[in-house]
């Protein structure tokens, strides 16, 4: 097979668990995003935007709607006979599975796959940010460097260091230190989860990371540290655009009212940049003669006859007569029925909100105790679950598939 420059290896199975029930039956990358998109979309089209035309995609928790959504990769222009998008599901061996034990893990297991490109870089992504990169801009520092190891980094408030990854600099760049979650950080250069390595001092480092019992086979834990302790010669790419770790309910939810912002944070109508989806093809959107719609995304498929204001509607939506949506983001094929309200929520796939339900709404005294760590003051309502007619479903609140509430 013809050698790689560059290969792209795709961390994407993840069990998203602070996402709620929105992961219950699929991993993170999978969960719909953006009116027509899924989280996975952005780093792969950013990898065919960057010209990378070979993508290992790494699933293990719930795969099933992840693997039927890539297909083949001809979404992204990734049905290649040279390279393409491969989903790499964990390595079996003998009699027994292997569930990937960590980042770096699962890039171990996938050796094997990587050799038969004999790539001269790889790069490692994690599968639930948002964000458009230019990949081809880091490799060309990472080579220009000689680098042993690039890490792409955001420059963070100071206050808020505290919560990721930190990398020190010198004045040209080089990494000189790493802290996990610093009490006290000495930078705000926060890591992304993005890096770009030699293949073959990769491969020595991993097997290493794989042969110390005492390793949790993390990248940022484990593999990382190690160089930098080794010596090795390791550089940060600063990155300055639009970049959201989409892996809570809070988060989740702002990035989609990001795109609705005037102007918005992130571009998706950017010709020059597209974000590549397997959106199936729907009818036109429909917004009746009553219908007010402001400030938002309403995309193919969907019937609006109420009120929607400032919030993000994914294909198949049916907002009813007299129903208003607020700050909220509805995804595919759920139903709000005629003179429901919904405001500040997460809709799930499916579900369907009862005639005059109110869900989001102030909570009062005689509504049962429910846990808000997870949610704030968002509500989620599970893909599937049907809320019915006139029921109240207070600020925070998370309903389950069946119907149940998590308290």
């Amino acid at each position: 097979m013809r050698k790689k420059k560059l290969i792209a290896m795709l961390l994407a199975g993840g069990q998203g668990s602070r996402l709620g029930v929105l992961t219950n039956r699929m991993a993170k990358p999978a969960v719909p995003f953006g009116g027509k998109y899924r989280i996975i979309d952005f780093p792969l089209s950013n990898c065919v935007n960057s010209a990378i035309d070979t993508v290992g995609v790494l699933t293990q928790y719930e795969p099933l709607e992840l693997n039927a959504y890539i297909g083949t990769g001809q979404a992204w222009d990734l049905d290649r006979n040279s390279g393409g998008v491969y989903v790499l599901p964990p390595y079996v061996k003998g009699s027994a599975g292997e569930w990937y034990s960590g980042t770096a893990n699962a890039i171990y297991q996938n050796m094997s796959f990587i050799d038969r490109f004999n790539p001269d870089h790889v790069l490692i992504l994690s599968g639930d940010h948002i964000y458009k990169m230019d990949y081809s801009d880091m490799l060309k520092q990472h080579i220009a460097n000689g680098a042993d190891a690039t890490i792409a980094v955001l420059k963070v408030p100071m206050e808020e260091a505290s919560r990721f990854g930190i990398m020190n600099t010198d004045g040209t760049g080089r990494i000189i230190d790493f802290e996990e979650k610093p009490k006290q950080p000495r930078s705000n250069k926060a890591s992304m989860g993005i890096y770009i390595f030699k293949w073959e001092k990769l491969r020595e480092y991993l097997i290493l990371d794989e042969n110390d019992e005492a390793s949790q086979n993390d990248f940022g834990k484990n593999v990382i540290p190690l160089m930098l302790n080794n010596g090795c010669s390791m550089f940060a790419y600063s990155f300055s655009g639009y970049w959201k770790d989409v892996g809570t309910i809070q988060s989740l939810w702002e990035a989609n009212m990001d795109l609705i912002r005037e102007p918005p944070e992130l571009d998706l109508y950017d010709k020059e940049w597209r974000i590549y989806s397997k959106s199936a093809i729907m009818p036109p959107h429909y917004v009746s003669a009553d219908a007010r719609v402001e400030s938002s995304i309403v995309t193919e498929g969907s019937t609006v006859c109420g009120t929607v204001r400032h919030s993000v509607l994914f294909s198949g939506t049916q907002i009813g007569t007299g129903a208003v949506v607020e700050d909220s983001v509805i995804m595919p094929n759920a139903r709000i029925a005629d003179g429901a309200v919904v405001k500040k929520a997460i809709v799930g796939e499916g579900a369907v909100i009862g005639r005059g339900a109110l869900v989001g709404c102030e909570p009062n005294e005689s509504d049962p105790e429910y846990d808000t760590n997870l949610t704030g003051d968002i509500t989620l309502i599970a893909d599937m679950a049907k809320i019915e007619e006139n029921r109240r479903v207070p600020r925070g609140m998370i309903v389950a598939r069946n119907g149940a509430k998590t308290l």
